[in-house]
């Protein structure tokens, strides 16, 4: 279930045995919680803020295919290892191990979703995970998940998606080269300026095909957004018809249609620390030309590096 859905499933009152509960919530707060290893047929777990004594009994659940551990210190993570039957985990703000290498024993899990894991740089533990289909590695706003090196993406075969978001990585170019290992990667998540401007290049190269791998020199960024005039045709156009005939329009969560203010669009350049330059500025399209110039180099650099 969605991660914002989580607490309508805790465990409150749950009759002992329950064939019916296969999604359960439960946390330090949760007076039954030892009822969950009476649920046979219990599918999806979250431990939100658990103890040491739910996080050990975790391992008698055998059932579980989902798993999601949130705010915890433990430390280690021993006690996924006997979950053959999980299929996806989510770790999140767990902060009290640095070892991940006990993932390995889960062999039918196919997504995996890491957040905020602030003794962890080495994922080295994740190779291995020969059918792990969808890969999530996350810090958070205030605090980039550190990386040691990329490595570990050689021996995950079976990926089809990676997502990198708020990371900091600690490899010298070319820190992606594994990633040129994935041949069954459809899709790539990853922020237009985390990495220095020649991984992007790299990346774009080596990965033909993959969506979210081409990034080009620049992209246009809007800051802020304004709202369609009532006199403005558009605004009254059905959704559809805006969808397939007029992409410049932004129909909000609740209804408003909005598109870009000129006056807040920049070109960022693509790249960490690379900068940008308002469109309206008379030399943007000079910096524009030369940034693609330099972006167009690097992709030469990188065929070579790659050949």
């Amino acid at each position: 279930m969605p991660n914002r859905e989580r607490h309508d499933y805790r465990i409150g009152d749950v009759p002992l045995g329950s064939p019916e509960i296969t999604i359960v919530t439960i946390g330090k707060a949760d007076a039954n919680w030892a009822r969950v290893a009476t649920l046979p047929n219990l599918e999806e777990l979250t431990l939100h803020e658990p103890t040491k004594e739910q996080l050990a009994a975790v391992s008698e659940l055998s059932s579980l295919k989902r798993l999601r551990v949130t705010h915890a210190r433990p430390k280690s993570i021993d006690f996924i290892q006997p979950l053959e039957n999980v299929e996806e985990l989510v770790l999140e703000y767990v902060s009290g191990f640095s070892d991940l290498s006990p993932l390995r024993s889960l062999k039918r899990l196919r997504a995996l979703h890491l957040e905020n894991l602030r003794r962890v740089s080495d994922f080295s533990g994740l190779s291995g995970l020969a059918n792990l289909k969808y890969l999530a590695i996350d810090g958070t706003l205030d605090w980039n998940q550190p990386i040691a090196d990329f490595e570990f993406l050689r021996g995950l075969p079976a990926l089809e998606v990676l997502s990198l978001w708020s990371f900091s990585n600690k490899t010298p170019y070319p820190a992606l080269l594994p990633a040129l290992a994935l041949k069954q990667l459809k899709k790539l998540m990853l922020g237009g300026r985390s990495l220095a401007t020649p991984e992007y290049a790299l990346l774009e190269v080596g990965l033909p095909g993959v969506a979210g791998a081409s990034w080009g020199p620049y992209e246009v960024v809007t800051h802020k957004w304004i709202s369609l005039p009532k006199n403005d045709v558009r605004a009254h156009l059905p959704r559809e018809t805006l969808e397939a005939n007029h992409p410049e329009v932004t129909i909000t969560f609740d209804g408003r249609r909005e598109i870009a203010d000129p006056a807040s669009q920049y070109f960022e350049f693509t790249g960490k620390g690379a900068s940008k330059i308002k469109t309206t500025s008379p030399d943007a399209e000079a910096k524009c030309r030369k940034q693609a110039e330099a972006f167009a180099a690097l992709k030469v650099a990188a065929r070579a590096l790659i050949g």
